[in-house]
């Protein structure tokens, strides 16, 4: 049995798969998924689970080299934009790396989501509660 703290086999599953740059979405309740990538749905009711709660599961099992977020979230989103650079930080220290935040605008955001090899879908229903994941290496 997975001695990890993450035990959703499909989200777990992707993880493991991810080489260096691939990326994968961690996404709230409303943004639209194209039908390239995995869908994985985790919403359960408005609100859970969290988009916090999604990310911070992630990336206890993720190499995290970059994120990309949608610029708008700094004026719609405050709170949460700061919450996410919070665990992008403790994250970095962590994984003893430097992880780089890239902004850009929502409409370009979903475009980049067709690359991602997944979407995981959060219950999250505020605004902007989105962030792309660049995968990195352990070594």
């Amino acid at each position: 049995m997975k001695k990890g703290r993450l035990i959703n086999a499909e989200l777990s599953y992707v993880i493991a798969r991810l080489g260096h740059t691939d990326t994968l979405t961690i996404a709230d309740a409303g943004l639209p998924i194209p039908a390239g990538p995995q869908r994985i749905d985790l919403a359960l009711t408005p609100g859970t689970p969290d988009f916090m709660q999604v990310v911070k599961a992630v990336t206890l099992e993720m190499q995290v080299e970059s994120a990309l977020i949608a610029e708008e979230i700094r004026q719609h989103n405050p709170t949460l934009h700061s919450g996410l650079l919070a665990v992008l930080e403790a994250l970095q220290q962590h994984q003893g790396n430097t992880i780089a935040v890239h902004y850009t605008s929502h409409e370009q955001f979903k475009q980049q989501t067709q690359r991602s090899q997944a979407i995981i879908r959060s219950g999250e229903c505020s605004p902007y509660a989105n962030v792309i994941l660049s995968a990195g290496v352990t070594f």
